[in-house]
């Protein structure tokens, strides 16, 4: 009976394929989600990940969701994005929300929009799960 059921086993899983997830390459990226992500490093965010939404959502093409460790941290990495896309691409944030608490910064670039959490808050509204249809971005190590 046993060795009827590994059978049946071993061949059930020789049926099911598994996809591999859909990857957008960083490569592929518009430059200023190139630099926001490159700027969310630069500030020393951890976790740093991206969901490409173009297939799924039609309000914006991808999300970039990063973390810092207090609220500083997490105003200086919303600061050190919009002012260096501002400075080196003529890119301007169309709006800003949750500045002044510091726990979920979104800043809202039109095409992307940046969310920037402390990890608490991260894990509490986990934007990956809720969007986990979508494509993930691949991320250099080095960022």
């Amino acid at each position: 009976m046993e060795a009827t059921q590994e059978k049946s086993l071993q061949h059930a899983a020789e049926i099911i394929e598994i996809a591999p997830a859909a990857v957008t390459p960083f490569a592929d990226l518009d430059d200023e989600v190139k630099l926001a992500i490159t700027c969310a490093g630069e500030k020393k965010a951890f976790n740093i990940s991206a969901i490409d939404l173009r297939e799924v959502a039609s309000f914006t093409e991808f999300f970039i969701i990063a973390s810092g460790s207090n609220m500083r941290q997490v105003q200086a990495i919303s600061d050190e994005i919009t002012e260096k896309l501002k400075e080196q691409l003529n890119s301007r944030v169309v709006r800003v929300e949750g500045y002044s608490a510091g726990e979920w910064v979104l800043l809202d670039y039109g095409d992307f929009i940046v969310h920037i959490f402390e990890q608490k808050a991260r894990e509490f509204y986990d934007l990956e799960r809720l969007w986990r249809d979508a494509k993930k971005v691949e991320i250099p190590k080095e960022i």
